[in-house]
């Protein structure tokens, strides 16, 4: 049997969860050709009309099976809903993504009888750990969902408990990457590559160690304590296991909020974001590879808060100074020396008919937006568009570079790097994405009133901590 959740069971073996992706696949085809048979000799105005419902039933069927089926599915979702979606009629793009949303951080919740279990068999009785405890959760993603609870020293945390069968139910859709591929050409293109659906499978068994995360997190939380302008929950430790993960509690206004700030505001977070997602990898050797709305609050302070360290990742200071001097490269206009390097690397064979020129243009094509010196606007088409240069395989633009090989521990920064600029799009944030990027790339001291800031804030941090 299934685990009970809203609206149906999680299936866990791969026929079940292969034959769910199959009914909701078929259910889109039969409502297209009902949608096209009922609008024979209707008025253009009533077309519209079908065509929204259509649209916003399709959406709404997507949450609600993604969501229930949780693990590689429902990652799919929360990808998707960061991206300008071209799997719908312009107009209703907007509307799509609205249910996609859902998925960020409002998925169907498993019932708290099983959900108690899964602590109790770990904690032992929930009264021993906790003086209150909040039936209902908080937030439900793809591998486990959040409760609030108080412990009996007095602080606020965050329970996070996997939910039970996950482990199998994304073995399972590890198994099934070829059908979520074909899945996932109904939602993203550029998803549909067997490589990235690897690096979800890859992501995904990284998202089940919750020890590991919770130690990562502690490590994380310490080199951020007393930001001034961010916020990393610290884990309690003591009370971390492999199913349940418990942080402080963050109170704080979800992504969706920022949308509605002044643009001024949304500028500002949108440097946070940028600093915190990609500035990490080149001061810390070390970056999230999972950036999306539903990782991000805005704390009661103003500050902003990042939660979710299962696809936190170290890189060997080898890997970084390689990106950074590609970066350099490319931003300088040294064609031939990114065409070196790529090639040194691995990453383009000489005897392809990939061209210095191609080269360079990809990479002004899928990162220009922090290599140009000026203020850029990132918009959503804008992120969409550089990610579907940058993955998916069918584009008619840089053929020859999409079947060179990208070495696998630059697949997590590159996700991180388009990942990042899709969320940037959904604030619509503007700054000289390349003069904050100068701090990492040449050591230069930072361009802006927020950088300045940090900047002493660190100096006058204790050294180790």
């Amino acid at each position: 049997m299934g685990v009970r959740v809203v609206g149906g069971e999680v299936p866990l073996g791969r026929r079940a969860r292969t034959a769910k992706l199959g009914q909701l696949a078929a259910g889109q085809a039969m409502r297209g050709v009902g949608r096209r048979l009922s609008m024979i000799g209707r008025t253009e105005e009533a077309r519209q009309v079908l065509a929204e419902r259509s649209a916003l039933t399709t959406a709404q069927q997507v949450v609600a099976v993604l969501g229930s089926m949780k693990g590689s599915a429902m990652k799919l979702g929360q990808m998707a809903s960061v991206l300008d979606l071209d799997f719908v009629p312009e107009a209703h793009r907007e509307q799509f993504r609205v249910q996609l949303a859902a998925l960020q951080d409002r998925a169907p919740a498993v019932d708290f009888p099983t959900m108690r279990a899964v602590i109790e068999a770990d904690l032992g009785p929930l009264a021993r750990v906790f003086a209150e405890f909040d039936e209902t959760a908080v937030a439900a993603a793809s591998i486990g969902q959040v409760h609030r609870a108080r412990l009996h020293d007095g602080r606020v945390v965050a329970v996070k408990v996997k939910y039970p069968g996950i482990d199998r139910a994304v073995r399972a859709d590890i198994e099934n990457l070829e059908f979520l591929g074909k899945m996932g050409r109904s939602i993203l293109p550029s998803i549909a590559d067997s490589g990235v659906l690897e690096e979800i499978a890859n992501n995904l068994r990284s998202e089940l160690d919750y020890a590991r995360e919770a130690r990562t997190q502690h490590r994380v939380a310490r080199r951020y304590r007393d930001h001034p302008f961010i916020v990393v929950p610290d884990a309690v430790l003591e009370h971390c296991t492999g199913t349940v993960l418990v942080t402080e509690f963050v109170d704080g206004q979800p992504f969706s909020h920022l949308r509605t700030r002044s643009a001024a505001e949304r500028d500002r977070y949108g440097e946070l974001i940028y600093r915190f997602y990609l500035g990490s990898l080149f001061v810390d050797n070390e970056f999230c590879g999972d950036p999306h709305p539903g990782n991000m609050l805005v704390a009661a302070d103003g500050r902003i808060a990042f939660v979710d360290f299962g696809l936190y990742h170290e890189m060997d200071s080898v890997h970084v100074e390689f990106e950074r001097s590609c970066l350099r490269a490319a931003a300088e206009g040294r064609a031939e020396d990114l065409y070196r390097a790529w090639v040194g690397r691995g990453i383009i064979d000489p005897d392809a008919a990939v061209t210095v020129e191609e080269c360079m243009a990809y990479v002004w094509a899928v990162t220009g937006w922090h290599l140009l010196d000026e203020e850029v606007t990132i918009t959503p088409e804008y992120a969409t568009g550089a990610l579907l240069l940058a993955a998916d395989p069918r584009s008619a633009d840089f053929q020859g570079i999409h079947k060179q090989f990208l070495p696998p521990e630059h697949v997590f920064s590159r996700r991180a790097d388009l990942f990042t600029f899709a969320t940037l799009g959904q604030l619509r944030a503007t700054a000289n994405w390349h003069q904050l990027a100068r701090e990492w790339l040449y050591d230069e001291p930072p361009s802006t009133e927020i950088g300045r800031a940090i900047a002493d804030w660190r100096s006058g941090r204790e050294p180790g901590r």
